[in-house]
């Protein structure tokens, strides 16, 4: 993209809200917290930088383009309670793909590039998983109930308990997974709006 960004991911075709659009499959580096990866000095900038940190303290870094997905304060795709990543609206062939990183369990203030959107907020801080949970819950819900209409091609990469799970969100409102599950050390449920 540019030298101050880096390198990004983009919409090839349109993408409906509720699409999920990553699926972490078993081609997926997983590093244990006790991998003696984590300890070479050389390694370890690569692993910071793409990794995602899960509750159980594991990384993972996506086999694919995957890591390579931007932050944005108004991202259009999320992580869920689920283990996946869904579309938040429509997104446009073309369109840069953007996440919320503050969900990744950053242990550190990061300087953000998305400045040019309205409501950045310039700065992520390991608080704000805190902070904006509810937000991303009311989000995350909305479109979960739109996810039995949309194509999914990743649908197949999904375990038959969290096609099951979803599903029944989908068609009762009940039993939503918050995405507060991915904070580290934190089991949450949210009351469905």
């Amino acid at each position: 993209m540019n030298d101050q960004v880096g390198v990004g991911v983009f919409a090839t075709a349109f993408i409906p809200a509720g699409t999920i659009v990553y699926v972490q499959d078993p081609l997926d580096i997983v590093i244990p917290p006790d991998s003696p990866f984590l300890q070479i000095p050389a390694l370890r900038p690569t692993i910071d930088k793409y990794a995602i940190l899960e509750p159980g303290e594991r990384r993972v870094i996506g086999w694919d383009a995957a890591k390579y997905v931007n932050h944005c304060c108004h991202a259009n795709m999320i992580s869920t309670g689920y283990g996946f990543e869904v579309a938040l609206r429509d997104i446009q062939p073309g369109e840069e793909m953007r996440d919320e990183y503050a969900i990744f369990n950053l242990g550190w203030t990061m300087e953000l590039n998305c400045h040019q959107t309205e409501g950045c907020r310039g700065v992520l801080r390991p608080d704000d998983f805190e902070r904006y949970c509810p937000v991303w819950d009311a989000q995350i819900q909305v479109v979960l109930r739109r996810v039995m209409d949309v194509p999914q091609p990743l649908w197949p990469l999904l375990d038959a308990e969290t096609r099951e799970a979803v599903r029944g969100y989908a068609n009762t409102g009940e039993g939503y997974r918050s995405v507060a599950a991915l904070k580290l050390g934190t089991v949450t449920a949210v009351a469905p709006l």
